[in-house]
Order: structure tokens, then sequence, then C-alpha cells
């Protein structure tokens, strides 16, 4: 029995072309991966670091995403086993995993994220990427591995330091620049036009070349400027909206356009005289 996993992240990845992600960290319910696929998104990133999401929540949305046909990428908040395995049977198609300041957590995050002979991953069957179904693991493991994305962050000046080796340890798929984090702990926080910014993407980019690997782009939804400077390097993934500061845009955008027709038609019945609780003309 011949089994897949598709991954339309993934897939993007491997046609050369740049992929991007909508950020999740408000919407719990499963119409969004829906959503993000009719909206145009390549895939769905879970954000558990900086959310109250729990591993049911997160699982639920995974598992919709896989009916959706839409790849979901979890971002845990650490590297423990006990977050990365789980997410992943619970229907995650990568994990993100923050904090990196070593060779050896990379390594560990492999470990606890993909199945022998790559890491040490505990198995287990009836995955819902296989809809439930009961493969053997001979031919289950290779193809979950080949589809679980393993992505360690560079937000750290140590991860920076070793993001040659990080970027070559075996079984990462891909490094995530937090752009934020990462000027914070340069002492330049939100200094995006610095020059050492600039120094660290092209540092990220050249290392994951040499060892044919993505390099994401955190932290800059506000700034397509950079996103497009990045992508010209060699960026090949986005972090390109997050749902909250969406529902807050659209809704404000609404909003002030209702404002805008209050202020007409209360300006215009005031200047005509019109009784602006009842809209009655008042009597002279």
């Amino acid at each position: 029995m011949a089994v897949s996993i598709p991954n339309s992240f993934r897939e993007k990845l491997l046609r050369g072309e740049i992929a991007y992600t909508l950020s999740v960290k408000l919407v719990r319910s499963v119409e969004v991966p829906m959503m993000a696929k009719t909206a145009g998104f390549d895939g769905l990133l879970v954000d558990m670091e900086h959310s109250s999401f729990d591993l049911d929540t997160t699982s639920q949305i995974c598992i919709a995403a896989l009916y959706a046909g839409i790849a979901t990428i979890v971002r845990v908040p650490s590297k423990e086993s006990s977050f990365v395995s789980r997410v992943l049977d619970g229907g995650a198609l990568g994990v993100i995993v923050p904090h990196i300041r070593s060779v050896q957590d990379a390594k560990d995050v492999v470990k606890a994220a993909k199945f022998q002979p790559v890491g040490s991953r505990s198995s287990t069957n009836g995955l819902p990427h296989y809809q439930f179904r009961s493969i053997p693991a001979k031919k289950s493991n290779p193809v979950t591995n080949a589809a679980t994305l393993v992505i360690p962050m560079i937000e750290t000046l140590e991860a920076l330091e070793l993001v040659d080796e990080i970027a070559a340890v075996d079984g990462v798929d891909s490094l995530l620049i937090g752009t934020n984090d990462l000027t914070a702990e340069m002492g330049i926080p939100g200094d995006y036009e610095n020059p050492r910014l600039t120094e660290a993407y092209e540092r990220t980019i050249a290392a994951c070349a040499k060892v044919g690997k993505y390099v994401g782009i955190g932290g800059l939804h506000a700034r397509l400027d950079l996103v497009e400077k990045f992508c010209g390097m060699g960026a090949r993934w986005v972090m390109a909206a997050t749902d909250g500061p969406l529902l807050l845009n659209g809704a404000t955008k609404a909003a002030g356009a209702m404002t805008e027709i209050n202020t007409r038609i209360t300006g215009l019945g005031k200047k005509n005289g019109i009784n602006g609780t009842n809209g009655v003309k008042k009597e002279a």
C-alpha cells in the first residue's frame, strides 16, 4: 500500500518559490485553516509560544488543516520533547523551536521530531496524517520524516555564532530568523535598518545555501520592503501575517468607514436642523 503525506508548504519550497504562512494565536476555530487556504496562504503557523493555546486546541486546528489541504507548522514554547512529539502526533507537519543556543539544542529537536533512523521519536500509529489508519512503521516512518519539517530559530547571539553548524545538523530542514528577538539580543531592538541585522540574514542564508536548506523570515510582516530585500538575498519563506492584527485592522477600517458616514450624516442633519435622536426636523 502506497502512503503519502501532502505538505503544501514544503511543496512550494521544493518548486523554488517563496512560501508564506498565516500565524494563528487568537482564532481557535477549525474554520481558520480553510480560510487561510482560500486566501492563498501556503501554510498555517500555530503559535504556542505567544498564545494561550494548549495541545488540544492546537491539534484540532492541525487536523482541520490536514483535511483542508494546507500544512500546519507549530511554534512550540521550547525544545522539550513533550511539546515537539505531541504536536506532531496531533497533526502538525512541522515544528518551529525558539530559544536555540547550541548545536545540541538543534540535535535535541531533531531527536524528538523525527522517527528512526534520523531521530528517536517514540513510535506510534493511527496518526491523523494517514486519516487514522494503521500503517506499518517500515512504510510510514520515512514518509512521515520527509513530510515533517524541523525548524530551529536563529534569534540568539549564540545561535547566530553557530549558524553554519546548526544548519548542517542532519534532520534540520530550515532555519527561521526571529528578527525581533535577535535585534533585542543585539541591543538594537526594532532597528530593522541596522547593518548588523542585514549581516545576520546574509550569514544565515549563506549557511543554509551550503547545505541546501531554507531560511524563513519572522517578525517583518509590516515591513514588506525588507521582506522583499531578504527574499532577494535568498530567504525562501515568510511569516506573512497574523490573525490578530488582520482582524483588528479589518475591524478598524470598517468602524472608520462608519464613523465617516456618521460624521457626514449627523453633520448634515445638524446643518438642516434635524433632531439627531430621531431624525425629526426641529420646529422653528
